[in-house]
């Protein structure tokens, strides 16, 4: 059952939550949500609730309060368009797809580069994407990065929504690692909810393989 509260190990131990998604608005029982917080390097990082409060406004309130500005309402556009066009460049021909949803960028990560299947280890390649984001997210520090996991239908729905979440936590880690503040990140596993193409095709399947990073202009 998709909607029913599954732990994610992390250094911290076992969290789970109330949340409402950044991605949708929408409050409903943690798939699991993670705020990926405490310190910069990866054996200290611990689990920060998420809980009634979204998660975006929990992060806008920290952030800020750390002495990080946000974005005044004309300066979002520009800020945004700035940042899209240092992704697009660093993420050239890599297979990373950049694209616009309002004032969000969204980066698609597909299976080939990112993981194996069944697993939630990094490939090689997909470190130099990563340090490509991380340098991105570094310059542009009023962003706040969600990080969802995904999978294609194989597998038990509890195999693949414990593995969408180990993905997008490992992928938050890593960029955490590279020196991005963990008080931005949101960390939301999906399992196979959320498919992109057809499950009945290896190809299909391969699209729906992914992590997501959606890209949010702190205001």
């Amino acid at each position: 059952m998709k909607n029913m509260i599954l732990p994610v190990l992390l250094a911290a131990g076992l969290v789970s939550a109330c949340t409402t998604d950044p991605y949708t608005g929408q409050q409903k029982v943690s798939n699991t949500a993670i705020g990926v917080g405490g310190g910069a390097a990866l054996g200290a990082l611990g689990g920060l609730i998420v809980g009634k409060t979204t998660g975006a406004d929990t992060r806008k309130a920290v952030l800020i309060g750390a002495g990080i500005g946000a974005i005044g309402g004309g300066g979002v556009g520009l800020y945004q368009d700035n940042q899209e066009a240092k992704l697009r460049a660093e993420l050239q021909n890599t297979g990373v797809s950049v694209s616009r949803v309002g004032n969000d960028i969204v980066l698609n990560m597909p299976s080939n580069i990112t993981f194996n299947s069944g697993s939630a280890d990094l490939k090689a390649q997909f470190f130099r994407v990563l340090n490509s984001v991380a340098l991105v997210l570094k310059e542009y520090n009023k962003t706040l990065v969600n990080v969802s996991g995904h999978t294609d239908s194989d597998g038990s729905d509890q195999f693949n929504q414990q593995l969408s979440e180990r993905r997008g936590v490992n992928v938050a880690q890593y960029l955490v690692q590279q020196g991005t503040d963990s008080r931005r990140y949101y960390v939301v596993g999906y399992g196979e909810e959320r498919p992109i193409a057809s499950n009945a095709s290896a190809a299909g399947k391969e699209q729906n393989r992914r992590v997501e990073i959606r890209l949010s202009p702190l205001t």
